[in-house]
């Protein structure tokens, strides 16, 4: 190793020393402080990337060619991005400052009361830490799991730590809100306490999120594939549909090698009328307090399901009782507002409701979105589904994912669910939209 790469090497965990340092402690250290500010001198970098109460947006505004650098900067290899001619080392020195800055923003979350701009900033700077990773800002946050859950679970934390009424109450500062599934749940909980520019504010948000979420998903289900094509239909005799392809084949006993020509004796078509069988989908919600996710983003699904031609969709809500919201499956925003999150699980009462609605079996989908924690009812609950499922319906339960993005499904009902050929759906929504538009279309 060189001197100059010992010095560049050097320089790297300084920066990442004082990260460490800072991240367990907002203490600054005096030596690591100055230090590192000489290296980000040295590099040609803005003081401000070491000053974690500067939002990253501000550093963007300030010096806008380091955006480029910070978008994908996490996806690079474990070499780093490529270094300058002459310089081997210097790159990884500049990406151990611009991480840096990154994590130090979204992970030193602090403690105590959080405003409504506090927060509006720590979402601006996650969104561009999942810019760094190569996703959308917020796209790990609404998807959990993992990395995606910790974040959610950093903002949730924010969330809670707000005085949200005060805030709700000056349209100023509720107006600095950004929406996300933990401001969502904490406003789907005091709904009942707000009232005049504090619920107007606070259901502006909650149809703000509703239809960014729905836009998302609504692209979902138009790019995924759709059902079979009807063999029965004759294929319509239009230039659109004609078969190129095989046509020329099943006429290449005509070709003239005389003329040089193939003379077509018959034209063939391509079948593209599909099925159109009407559907009845059933969407059963649990409500309690641990099912905030799954049933706002199940609410929107249903919604957006709705909406498609030949597909007669039912939504269900409980939790001790069962609430039919059919009536306002269109629009997801009432839904939720009609909803009282919490209180325990009583499937069996739900599953009563669903059974009439059922017409049809064989054309008929049953959605089942819970955790699955029925206190002292699992087995009647699971008799039903299970009765339900022989009799033609095609039965998808969908495990709950938490704002933490950690699933807590009942170990009891999965095994059985798997043993009836019916698992348990888990992960991201796009499988729930898949399965549905298989059966649906």
């Amino acid at each position: 190793m060189t001197a100059t790469d010992r010095n560049d090497e050097n320089r790297r965990q300084v920066l990442y020393w004082r990260l460490l340092a800072r991240l367990f402690s907002p203490d600054e250290q005096p030596a690591l402080e100055s230090a590192s500010m000489a290296v980000v001198d040295d590099l040609g970098l803005p003081a401000a990337l070491l000053d974690p109460a500067v939002s990253v947006d501000t550093v963007v505004q300030r010096f806008p060619a380091l955006a480029g650098e910070l978008r994908g900067l996490l996806t690079a290899t474990d070499d780093g991005p490529a270094a300058a001619p002459g310089q081997p080392g210097e790159a990884e020195v500049r990406r151990a400052a611009l991480v840096s800055k990154l994590l130090l923003n979204v992970f030193a979350t602090g403690s105590g009361p959080v405003s409504a701009g506090q927060l509006a900033r720590w979402q601006s700077d996650a969104g561009w830490f999942e810019q760094a990773l190569g996703a959308e800002p917020g796209e790990l946050r609404r998807q959990g799991g993992g990395l995606g859950g910790t974040l959610a679970g950093l903002e949730g934390d924010l969330v809670r730590r707000m005085h949200l009424r005060e805030v709700l109450a000056d349209p100023r500062l509720a107006s600095r809100l950004t929406p996300s599934m933990s401001l969502i749940e904490q406003l789907l909980r005091d709904k009942a306490n707000l009232s005049g520019v504090a619920l107007a504010n606070a259901k502006a948000l909650i149809r703000r999120y509703v239809d960014e979420v729905a836009e998302v998903l609504r692209t979902q289900v138009e790019q995924t594939s759709v059902g079979t094509v009807d063999r029965s239909v004759p294929p319509k005799r239009v230039f659109r549909n004609l078969d190129l392809d095989r046509t020329i084949w099943q006429n290449l006993t005509n070709w003239s090698p005389e003329d040089q020509r193939l003379y077509v004796d018959r034209l063939y078509y391509r079948q593209t009328a599909r099925r159109t069988t009407p559907a009845r989908l059933i969407v059963v919600v649990d409500q309690s307090g641990s099912m905030v996710d799954s049933m706002v983003n199940c609410t929107i699904l249903a919604s957006i399901f709705a909406g498609l031609p030949k597909v007669d969709v039912h939504l269900i809500a409980y939790d001790t009782r069962a609430l039919d919201l059919t009536p306002w499956v269109h629009d997801p925003f009432e839904v939720l507002l009609r909803t009282n999150l919490g209180g325990g699980n009583d499937g069996p009462v739900a599953m009563a409701m669903a059974r009439r609605k059922i017409v049809e079996p064989r054309n008929t989908v049953l959605v089942w979105i819970s955790d699955f924690y029925e206190f002292d009812r699992s087995q009647p609950l699971f008799d039903g589904i299970e009765a339900v499922h022989r009799s033609g319906v095609r039965f998808i339960p969908v495990g709950s994912v938490n704002s933490s993005g950690q699933q807590s499904v009942n170990p009891w009902f999965r095994q059985r669910f798997k043993d009836l050929g019916t698992p348990v759906i888990s992960g991201h929504i796009r499988k729930l939209v898949f399965e549905l538009k298989s059966f649906l279309t």
